[in-house]
């Protein structure tokens, strides 16, 4: 008997099991069976595998949230969806957005590419758009990875203008506890005891947008 007719049916195989895993384990209805499955792995990999501990996130049942986190890793994205019960459409840099193989999930997922040197406005407008649906919007206001040894970055304006005009309350989340922070792949595959902290929810006001930062970055921070 040839080998690859068993090779092909273990991989079917596995492929079935996890989409069964994947099913079964899903917290949240992403509208696409494809992306339900895939909540379910998302939760199992974080919960088993990098151990996390999550504060319950109080996303309003319906309607338009700011969910904005400080960025160590590539992981964070992950860390969030496993922490929500509702659709995340994650603000991502449009380098990331290319990356080969990951794409189709990208757009699947409704990630909003950030073209950050030519037309970052763009995404500010399909994230306006995305709030003014109902939509929960992720992002990370310092716009980076926070590199080891080196300072938080400076917050970006666009999220308390995003909040102002929309309405939409911001929600902030603090991740520790992640190996190969700076890095984007390495702290997917390196086993970690991560800890998504929930540290307030916060109404931005067009008058207000620097107290709005300031309160953002105090609470991202970890203060």
């Amino acid at each position: 008997m040839e080998p690859w007719p068993v090779m092909a049916g273990g991989a079917v195989a596995a492929a079935a099991g996890l989409a069964w895993l994947g099913w079964r384990a899903h917290e949240v209805d992403w509208g696409r069976r494809v992306l339900t499955v895939v909540d379910g792995l998302i939760r199992l990999f974080c919960r088993r595998w990098h151990r996390l501990v999550a504060d319950p996130v109080p996303l309003p049942a319906t309607g338009p949230a700011l969910l904005v986190a400080n960025h160590v890793s590539g992981l964070d994205p992950v860390l969030m969806v496993a922490a929500c019960r509702r659709p995340l459409r994650f603000l991502i840099a449009r380098e990331q957005y290319e990356r080969r193989g990951l794409r189709w999930l990208f757009r699947a997922m409704g990630c909003i590419p950030v073209d950050r040197e030519s037309n970052p406005q763009q995404a500010f407008r399909e994230a306006l758009a995305a709030l003014r649906r109902g939509e929960v919007v992720a992002l990370f206001p310092g716009g980076r990875i926070q590199r080891p040894g080196r300072p938080p970055p400076s917050l970006k304006r666009g999220v308390a203008r995003l909040a102002a005009l929309s309405g939409a309350p911001v929600l902030a989340v603090h991740i520790s506890g992640v190996r190969g922070r700076g890095h984007v792949l390495r702290s997917v595959v390196l086993r970690a005891r991560a800890r998504l902290v929930f540290r307030g929810t916060l109404r931005c006001r067009p008058e207000d947008e620097a107290g709005c930062l300031a309160r953002l970055e105090q609470w991202l921070a970890g203060c």
